[in-house]
């Protein structure tokens, strides 16, 4: 019986051996610095020095905050791109958090430069320039280690920076690659089946390497349209990656600290992390 029970031992502990290779082949989730070492990953933090300036776009000084890590060394490059809300409280907290990762974080305040209030329904096609001269304006800087930056947004800054990709050319001329967070995938005027069975046709021409990020409750239009534009890119092997987190919906990454929840963090932190490491990948 003792030899018959150690044989059944070392079956199972073959097959437990067997199936921990077999997963880390499978599936690229598979941690095995976690599984077989037990190694945390330790992110990469820095203080941060916050300071503010402007630019010209033509007729208006647009308005710029500018977060990098309070060192004098150069980091790359990441163009914030803020949504419907405009530059706020609460989404400066996430310029702040971004920056800390190792970047030189500009974002334009779009909507006060031209006087628009905080959550406009229909879009103004000027901010689409104003948001290329914030692109030059932050390559022009002397303390950046790319010479490229990425495009970072959310919400309808997801369209902003779309437009200012593809529309002004800006591909692998000054933006590398392309991250958004539930972005709105559609020109915010354009006609209601649009906003729901399409999505941007400038979409299809993203050739830069896209990572786009949403809550499993999304709004239903917006996940949508984000999908779509994600399985085009695809189906054209182009550089795409979609991530949805269970249990969250719209607002994750910003929501204010009376209605979090716990997903919220999770989703938050991960998103950050993973956004992080897919732009240092893309500005080397």
């Amino acid at each position: 019986m003792r030899v018959f029970a150690a044989l059944v031992g070392a079956f199972a502990l073959s097959l437990f051996t067997l199936s921990s290779a077999q997963a880390e082949v499978m599936h690229d989730w598979w941690d095995a610095a976690w599984w077989e070492r037990g190694e945390l990953v330790v992110p990469e933090n820095h203080k941060v020095v916050v300071t503010r300036d402007s630019y010209d776009s033509g007729d208006v000084d647009v308005p710029v905050m500018i977060a990098r890590p309070d060192d004098g060394k150069k980091y790359p490059a990441v163009l914030f791109v803020h949504g419907r809300r405009g530059l706020d409280d609460l989404i400066e907290l996430h310029v702040k958090r971004l920056a800390a990762r190792g970047f030189v974080v500009v974002a334009p305040d779009l909507y006060t430069g031209r006087f628009i209030e905080k959550f406009p329904i229909e879009h103004d096609y000027v901010l689409e320039k104003d948001l290329n001269h914030g692109l030059d304006f932050l390559l022009a800087r002397d303390d950046l280690s790319s010479q490229q930056a990425c495009a970072y947004s959310h919400t309808r800054g997801g369209y902003y920076s779309l437009k200012v990709a593809v529309t002004y050319e800006r591909q692998g001329n000054g933006i590398a690659c392309y991250v958004s967070y539930y972005p709105h995938m559609q020109d915010p005027n354009a006609p209601e089946p649009m906003q729901v069975y399409r999505y941007a046709p400038e979409a299809d021409q993203l050739t830069i390497p896209v990572l786009v990020m949403l809550g499993e409750h999304e709004q239903y239009q917006r996940r949508r349209g984000a999908e779509m534009a994600i399985s085009a890119l695809r189906n054209r092997d182009r550089p795409a990656q979609l991530v949805v987190y269970p249990g969250v919906g719209r607002g994750f990454d910003f929501r204010d600290p009376a209605v979090r929840t716990f997903a919220d963090d999770l989703a938050t932190k991960d998103a950050i992390q993973r956004a992080s490491r897919f732009m240092k990948e893309h500005l080397k």
